[in-house]
């Protein structure tokens, strides 16, 4: 396969970060796939981070973590979702990525003594990182996302091989630009000129946008599009609506209503087909439905604040999650962010959780905010809320069992006392001289491992009944790891003997992958090491999470 025989459908951004080009990216490629067309995402970030995995999540949200245990950015989720299948580490590339490659063929005089330049050297670079994720995925039509927005420094050279691709190679490219209409309060309508002048950046790039996709609080009128149509050279049934939505998943629809698959396909020259959305138009009747009735879960975490304000982003794969098993048993799931800082500063547990259907302690790093969310497990175990561990909310589920019901007052994860007495959380063997070396980036259990789960447990029933085996007489499940400590096995029998459940271990290397309590002690206490929220989507929610909130609703007195 040739870059010429490929179709490639650039997206860009304008006016702000976060407008949603990924969302709009998905979308496209969900449409183009489901009139049966082989459809491949790659995006491409601006920063020089190698992978997403040592950015704090409050300053680019959560990063997604794929089978491979490639640490992505979030849009990589996204694609995963609309997508119905798994991203690789192909199809997620930084500017880190682009230079390390660079720079490491010149110190090994891959160049034969060449001048080594931005052009043609990184542009070459990003070009072959193109093709080799349409050659990995046999993609007929590859959606690239870029990243940033138009103007900037930092992604010049995306732009600038997209420009290459098209008018030098002469490979078929279509250019989708994702820009953002404000509308001021005190106006009252959709105000074009932001988005005129982005579009003026791109033009100065020799770049000349196909469709303008707008987003905003509101659709865009006639005469908003017949300006857009004028000022950026671009035909007025090609200024696409997208305004803002109750879901992302709305998303693809809004843009099939409007014809956009079938004009891309136009401007390839390829047939169009019937689309086969049947299974996305039911998941959306459900979450409409599913509005009816809402429940309220307490999220009990740290990464919330940027500045004076509170991120859904720093979890966004657990609220999808949450999203997809709520709509699944009929009911919205309402999260209630609790700062577990706050608790330790005096606030009571009771006050902050008074109320909740359910408690979730997810991914985490480090002691800031732990005594907190370790108070917060205690009532959710003791005042029997349904609760989920979810990694470091597994780990600490396992702590707080260790004090307040084996009575070892000082247990602790090494990760935040090194020298606690009862280490029932140490660090995993194989990380601790990786620590040493101060060597973090992509170095702790990343991926796609396998677990053997014990047969008439919370967990197998949880997958059994959700087909969450993909053959149930094994009870292995593959599922997503990102961590570095681990379960000290030398607790084992004294936890157990307390009534503690050690219900999934790790086939390789025996390592506990989950801890539940028995019904008979509990309606639904349950954590894991791994991730399941990264393996949700709204046509298949993850089975964990399924269970999770049919105990939540049973609490809240809406039994179905």
């Amino acid at each position: 396969m040739h870059l010429t025989e490929t179709k490639y459908i650039f997206v860009s951004g304008g006016v702000l970060s976060g407008l949603g080009k990924g969302i709009t990216a998905a979308s496209i490629g969900l449409l183009l796939q489901a009139r049966g067309y082989k459809v491949t995402p790659i995006k491409f970030e601006n920063y020089l981070n190698v992978d997403s995995g040592l950015i704090n999540p409050i300053e680019h949200g959560d990063p997604f973590l794929c089978d491979d245990g490639t640490e992505a950015d979030m849009d990589m989720g996204t694609y995963e979702k609309f997508l119905g299948k798994n991203v690789h580490r192909h199809n997620f590339v930084t500017m880190g990525q682009i230079y390390s490659a660079v720079i490491g063929r010149e110190r090994n005089f891959e160049y034969k003594g060449e001048d080594v330049e931005a052009i043609p050297h990184i542009t070459d670079e990003i070009l072959g990182r193109i093709e080799i994720a349409a050659k990995k995925d046999d993609a007929e039509i590859v959606v690239i996302e870029l990243g940033g927005t138009a103007g900037e420094y930092q992604n010049m050279l995306y732009y600038e091989a997209s420009r290459i691709l098209k008018t030098v190679k002469k490979a078929p490219v279509v250019h989708v630009h994702v820009s953002y209409l404000p509308t001021p309060h005190h106006l009252g309508e959709p105000k074009t000129k932001p988005t005129q002048l982005s579009v003026k950046f791109l033009l100065s790039m020799g770049i000349q946008p196909d469709f303008i996709v707008c987003r905003g609080e509101k659709a865009i009128d006639i005469r908003r599009r017949e300006r857009l149509a004028m000022f950026c050279n671009v035909a007025p049934e090609n200024v696409i609506n997208n305004p803002d939505e109750s879901t992302p998943y709305i998303v693809p629809q809004t843009l099939e209503e409007q014809g956009f698959a079938q004009k891309i396909l136009a401007l390839f020259g390829l047939p169009d087909r019937p689309p086969q959305m049947g299974d996305w138009t039911s998941m959306l009747e459900r979450a409409k439905a599913s509005k009816k009735k809402v429940i309220e879960v307490a999220i009990v975490g740290k990464y919330f604040g940027t500045g004076d304000y509170e991120l859904r982003d720093s979890y966004a794969a657990l609220m999808d999650a949450l999203d997809h098993a709520g709509w699944n048993e009929g009911v919205t799931v309402k999260t209630r962010w609790v700062n577990s800082e706050k608790i330790e500063k005096g606030a009571s547990a009771e006050s902050l959780l008074f109320g909740v259907s359910g408690v979730i302690v997810p991914i985490g790093w480090g002691p800031r905010g732990v005594e907190g969310m370790l108070e917060a497990i205690r009532y959710a175990r003791e005042q029997k809320i349904p609760y989920l561990g979810l990694c470091y909310g597994m780990q600490l589920a396992v702590v707080e069992y260790a004090r307040n019901v084996l009575g070892l007052k000082d247990a602790n994860t090494t990760e935040c006392d090194e020298k606690t007495p009862f280490p029932v959380i140490h660090m995993n063997p194989m990380q601790e001289e990786n620590q040493k070396r101060r060597a973090y980036g992509g170095t702790m259990r990343l991926g796609r491992w396998e677990c053997k789960v014990k047969e008439g447990s919370l967990a197998d029933q949880s997958y059994l009944s959700n087909q969450g085996y993909s053959d149930p007489g094994t009870k292995t499940v593959w599922e997503r790891h990102r961590h570095r400590y681990e379960f000290n096995d030398a607790f084992t029998k004294q936890l157990e003997d307390k009534g503690l459940v050690f219900s999934g271990r790790s086939t390789v290397e025996n390592l506990a992958e989950i801890v539940e309590l028995p019904a008979s002690a509990h309606p639904y206490f349950l954590g894991t090491q791994y991730h399941p929220e990264y393996r949700s989507s709204p046509l298949v929610p993850h089975p964990l999470f399924i269970t999770y909130v049919r105990a939540c609703i049973k609490l809240s007195g809406m039994i179905k």
